[in-house]
């Protein structure tokens, strides 16, 4: 029984090797290119021993007590034969599904099961000599499997006080195997992500894990029509296309519907470097100058100095969606954020992409965790980032937390960062990601005053507060200060709740924008963290073809914000709330801030606007239309 067991470890083991050995030879150009032959090996061997551990499990835990049993013998046989033979066919299947899609097989490999006679067609008419090799080399691999997996004979037991701890010994071995590593979060696509090359980073997996991982990730997507209602595209482009200000580019039917060409207010021979600077759980409620509490006298300061919003308004509750609010542009949906699902890991717009195919910018992203959390190394390096540093990439850290390096330890780095980038030829964009502020509280002693115990949030917003005002006091100081433009944004608040459909006070976040070409200025319209994006773009000079809804602060004024809260969707326009509730009427409310709701009687062209916006973010997903224009 040991044997078939040790069998079918080694068996499945050389499967994924040998497979993946012939698909670097034959993409050594793009690998080489990345650097990637010691990661795609090094990386695939975590994830190959993640699949054959999770195969291996439960025979292994059940054998030292049923070995002797024959029928438990047989069972497991085909237990590993089947799952050998599925990563064989997984297997046999790549090397055409890369050659079409660029990548392993994921979602799309699902979806086309829907379609049998339609793919069956597809592949008799136009492949097959390779549907004839494949057949024929998975046939020999299932007589193969017969040899390798039958004929074992039950044994008889060991002594039964080893019987546990045999048990015992291959669940701690499998549970870390599944696990992947002893850090925090268990092993996901991002952690062996490394490159800018998406294909390449799929050859650190295996192909029966990327379709497992795709087919996971899809409980993720939901309809946005089947829980708001539905609407003609025609009707609900139009819609979103006027409240934007848009004029449309593309054709009906090619590409999003909203790509248009954004005007710039500052033009140069070289853009500006752009800073995105994203504070962790940093809400109104702590800044004085937004109506909170006194916790953050160097950002009230830079609200001074700087561009300043009072009335910015975050999309959602969690840090993805703030990124992807301000890498993409992208507005909230019932779904996850953009950053987890299968068909936004690679192809799907940011600015970071367009930036590089549009000006030839380089970007980076930079966190002092880990950033496969929430896949955000994934994501950001399938669309457009050149690199991402977190933070065991980090030189001389003084601080490690549960989430990461301190704020300060990040604001080091982004220092040295910027002074290096002005050796480069190329303008940079770098979106910078706090983690101080957010439970456990930790933070570094004898930064900040604190009283009674120093583990609070008002503790951490107050450290939080004294790494800003630390680096910006260090940042105009140097050089790279006059040709660069910040924005320092938070992601969310710490916490939101509240009886209202959706606690508005809870989603107002701090946001000013900074620079030595920034004129202070405090500014109180209703804006949207979506609305970030696009006048970054135009503050650094940086003219793009996109098809980001978010409005230019510097010529337009929005008057609205927009804000996923659980499953219910809120659009605010002017001091009008409208709520959008799975399968209910729409409500509607007249807000005064803090949080007064009035009811009002139904606005239908509120509806109708808030529903169009809810819908589009899914549509364009759905239609793999929110992506990077080609060049024109």
């Amino acid at each position: 029984m040991r044997y078939q067991l040790l069998t079918f470890v080694l068996a499945l083991f050389l499967v994924f090797l040998v497979s993946r050995v012939l698909f670097v030879l034959w993409q050594r150009r793009r690998v080489q290119a990345a650097s990637g032959i010691g990661r795609v090996f090094l990386g695939g061997l975590r994830i190959d021993l993640n699949q054959i551990a999770t195969y291996a499990a439960l025979p292994a835990l059940l054998m030292p007590w049923l070995e002797d049993r024959q029928w438990f013998v047989t069972v497991t046989a085909i237990w590993f034969g089947v799952w050998w033979l599925g990563c064989v066919f997984m297997e046999i299947c790549t090397p055409q599904f890369i050659d079409e899609y660029d990548t392993r097989p994921n979602r799309l490999f699902v979806e086309y099961l829907k379609h049998p006679k339609e793919v069956s067609g597809m592949l008799w008419r136009g492949y097959k000599k390779v549907l004839a090799l494949g057949l024929l080399v998975f046939a020999g691999m299932i007589f193969l499997a017969v040899h390798l997996f039958s004929g074992y004979t039950a044994v008889p037991l060991g002594p039964w006080w080893l019987r546990p701890i045999e048990s015992l010994v291959y669940a701690a071995l499998c549970f870390l195997m599944i696990r992947g590593t002893l850090k925090k979060r268990p092993i996901n696509p991002s952690t062996v992500a490394f490159a800018g090359d998406g294909m390449v980073n799929s050859l650190a997996l295996n192909s029966m894990y990327s379709l497992q991982y795709a087919i996971y990730a899809m409980k993720y997507e939901m309809s946005a029509e089947d829980v708001y209602g539905k609407m003609p595209a025609e009707q609900m482009n139009q819609i979103v296309c006027e409240a934007a200000g848009i004029t449309a580019l593309a054709e009906p039917g090619k590409g999003a519907a909203t790509l248009h060409k954004q005007q710039v207010s500052v033009s140069s021979d070289r853009p500006l470097n752009i800073v995105f600077i994203v504070e962790e759980s940093l809400g109104a409620q702590y800044v004085q100058t937004l109506g909170g509490q006194s916790l953050t006298p160097h950002l009230d300061a830079l609200y001074e100095q700087g561009w300043g919003f009072t009335r910015a308004y975050a999309t959602g509750t969690r840090s993805v969606r703030g990124l992807e609010a301000l890498s993409a542009g992208f507005p909230p949906t019932i779904t996850q954020s953009v950053f987890k699902l299968p068909g936004a890991q690679s192809g799907f717009f940011t600015i970071a992409d367009v930036l590089g195919q549009q000006h030839g910018y380089h970007s980076r992203f930079l966190y002092g965790g880990e950033a496969h959390f929430d896949n955000m190394k994934g994501f950001f390096l399938g669309n457009g980032f050149r690199e991402v540093i977190d933070g065991p990439q980090f030189k001389d850290p003084a601080f490690l937390g549960t989430w990461g390096y301190c704020d300060e330890d990040m604001f080091n780095q982004l220092d040295r960062l910027l002074q290096e980038d002005a050796a480069r030829s190329e303008p940079v964009l770098t979106l910078a990601f706090s983690v101080s502020n957010h439970s456990p509280w930790e933070y570094p002693e004898g930064r900040i005053q604190t009283s009674g115990n120093p583990a609070t949030v008002e503790n951490t917003v107050r450290y939080a507060d004294h790494a800003i005002g630390q680096f910006f006091l260090t940042a105009k100081t140097r050089d790279y200060w006059n040709n660069t433009v910040f924005v320092v944004v938070a992601d969310h608040d710490s916490r939101v709740f509240g009886a209202d459909l959706i606690p508005l006070k809870h989603f107002h976040i701090p946001a000013v924008i900074l620079g030595g070409t920034i004129a202070p200025r405090r500014d109180d319209r209703l804006i949207s963290q979506i609305d970030l994006a696009p006048t970054l773009l135009s503050l650094a000079g940086a003219a793009c073809e996109h098809p980001m809804i978010g409005q230019d602060l510097t010529r337009q004024t929005p008057d609205r914000a927009i804000m996923q809260y659980g499953d219910r969707y809120g659009y605010l326009q002017g001091d009008q709330l409208t709520v959008l509730e799975p399968h209910l009427d729409p409500c509607q409310f007249r807000y005064t801030a803090p949080e007064t709701f009035e009811p009002m009687t139904s606005d239908e062209s509120l509806v109708k606007l808030a529903r169009a916006h809810a819908l589009w973010p899914f549509s364009v997903y759905r239609d793999k239309s929110y992506t990077v224009p080609k060049q024109r």
